[in-house]
């Protein structure tokens, strides 16, 4: 069992940074790949960021590349999203997410454990 849980949302203006968190505990996962998704009212779960956390390779969509940077830190269990040039379309609940697999996958299906998620809005 995997839990993961998520910190760091918040309201900050357009332009602003924010990094979000999320805390892993329970089994071990050398062969993990865990990503961040976002969801805004009314839409589907969109990725955002993936990373295989035993190699550190990651990948983003068009829509956050050179904006957003996703991390890990192996020796305290966390995952990291630092969120820079922030913008209202930014706007969601965050959530983390991890699967055993040996590949990122974009689409949320794909993941089995997920955290509960933190809110980040962008103001105009």
């Amino acid at each position: 069992q995997v839990r993961l849980v998520e910190s760091g949302g918040g309201l900050v203006q357009a332009g602003g940074s924010l990094r979000l968190s999320c805390a892993v505990s329970g089994r071990t996962f050398s062969s993990v790949v865990m990503a961040w998704f976002r969801q805004a009212p009314g839409k589907e779960r969109e990725f955002v960021a993936g990373i295989r956390w035993s190699v550190g390779g990651t990948y983003y969509p068009d829509s956050v590349k050179g904006r957003f940077t996703i991390s890990r830190d192996d020796a305290e269990k966390t995952l990291y999203l630092q969120m820079n040039s922030l913008k209202p379309e930014d706007t969601g609940l965050y959530y983390c997410a991890a699967d055993y697999r040996s590949t990122i996958a974009t689409v949320a299906l794909r993941y089995y454990y997920w955290g509960q998620g933190t809110q980040v809005t962008i103001s105009s």
